[in-house]
């Protein structure tokens, strides 16, 4: 009952921090949070430079692993706040991240992956469209149900080289 409550307190204190005080402990002490996100549309268009999320959902879905679980959703422009310089050093558009897209194709097996690097979102009325860099993979041109999986972000900022995307594979630098 008490990891219970301790799991509440965290949560309802997380869903009232700005993700810039989740993401800036105050003392070197205090565990250091990185944060995935998780944005769903109805469909999905894409040609060999920008990708656009039909009608995507007003909340991001953002979440996090060890040491600390803090999971929740922000309003789109909270989101876009983090591709700015108000987000600190870490954010964005300095470092733009991996993303892995997840679309539903009607007559497949399985859902299509692809692994990218996304940058200058924008919003165009419903739909959200990012500019993108194929990492792995083959781009479809269309599609339904679309979730894109976006790394981490947090102190040190960015994935790196060899990161291929959360969703594929293990976790963690290089895995595959």
């Amino acid at each position: 009952m008490k990891a219970r409550r301790k799991f509440m307190a965290a949560a309802a204190l997380a869903a009232a921090l700005p993700l810039g005080a989740l993401l800036n402990p105050a003392s070197a002490a205090e565990d250091k949070v990185q944060l995935m996100f998780v944005q769903s549309a109805d469909s999905l268009k894409a040609d060999g430079k920008t990708l656009r999320l039909v009608n995507v959902s007003p909340q991001t879905i953002y979440f996090s692993d060890r040491p600390v679980r803090v999971a929740g959703h922000i309003t789109m422009p909270a989101y876009l706040e983090e591709w700015t310089a108000a987000a600190g050093p870490n954010n964005f558009s300095k470092d733009p991240p991996n993303a892995t897209l997840s679309v539903y194709e009607p007559g497949q097996a399985a859902n299509t992956l692809t692994v990218i690097e996304i940058s200058k979102p924008v919003v165009e009325g419903k739909d959200l469209v990012y500019s993108y860099k194929l990492v792995e993979g083959k781009m479809p041109t269309a599609g339904g149900p679309t979730s894109l999986f976006i790394d981490w972000i947090g102190p040190g900022g960015g994935v790196g080289v060899g990161f291929h995307g959360v969703g594929v594979g293990r976790r963690g630098v290089g895995w595959r």
